[in-house]
């Protein structure tokens, strides 16, 4: 049992120096091991015989600068029965400089490769263990929500739920939309795997109206295709969030709490 970290797991946190994947001292509180990386982790909540996991999953951060926005909104959905973890992607890190291992391709763009989605699925699946969880529930803003749709469907049955805030559902598209071409062709796409999505799952697509990044219409296709496959799924248009101001919007919250009910 635990609760919200203790001041002798921050402490290490902050202090931790960077770490090789092989050197990973992987407590999954503080650091986890998916795939062939060692990522960085924050752990909020309390196990209990029935726990929820609810894992926050960050975007591309194109712009630069920590990827633990996503940090601020744990501790209030943190409980017994229900943890929750804001992970950092390969090759990110958070405000106090702990890098995850691994390759961001924050420069090269192109950032939804096999192994990243691996690495982070890897890590989910290795806190799902740890927690006993019963149910998890996946929260993605922006590449993190791509991350978190590909998962859905390439590996089935390892999350029950997922909220896709921002979320480039189609790669291709998406990449013709904002760049005329499609530049991105290492990278994995929702869309792909929409077949493969087990039919119990939920999934609320959250998407501002002013979000001329990801964009409302690629948002509204992929779910019309979740609903024709008969999976409880829903489009919520944020008027006036933009890409990363949906975050803060209602909207993305009462999905969080759907979710977790």
């Amino acid at each position: 049992m635990f609760r919200t970290l203790s001041a002798a797991v921050l402490l290490l946190s902050v202090l931790a120096p960077p770490l090789h994947a092989e050197d990973c001292a992987a407590d999954n509180l503080s650091r986890v091991r998916g795939a062939d990386e060692c990522l960085v982790i924050k752990t909020f909540g309390e196990r209990a015989q029935e726990t929820t996991l609810l894992v926050f999953i960050h975007g591309d951060g194109s712009g630069g600068g920590a990827s633990d926005y996503l940090y601020k909104f744990a501790p209030r959905y943190a409980a017994k029965g229900t943890v929750v973890v804001g992970l950092i992607r390969p090759g990110y890190f958070d405000s106090n400089d702990n890098k995850s291992t691994g390759t961001s391709y924050r420069s090269a763009g192109d950032g939804y490769r096999p192994w990243v989605i691996e690495s982070v699925a890897g890590a989910v699946t290795a806190l799902k263990e740890f927690h006993g969880a019963a149910k998890v529930v996946l929260v993605g803003h922006s590449g993190g929500a791509a991350i978190s749709g590909v998962i859905l469907g390439r590996f089935p049955g390892l999350a029950d739920a997922a909220l896709l805030a921002a979320c480039p559902f189609n790669v291709p598209e998406w990449r013709i939309m904002r760049r005329g071409k499609n530049n991105w062709t290492s990278s994995q796409s929702p869309h792909e795997f929409i077949d493969a999505i087990p039919a119990a799952s939920r999934v609320i697509a959250v998407t501002g109206s002013r979000d001329n990044n990801t964009f409302p219409k690629i948002a509204v296709q992929y779910v019309e295709s979740l609903q024709k496959r008969g999976i409880d799924a829903r489009y919520v248009e944020v008027e006036g969030a933009s890409h990363n101001s949906v975050t803060q919007s209602d909207a993305f919250h009462a999905a969080i709490a759907e979710l977790l009910k």
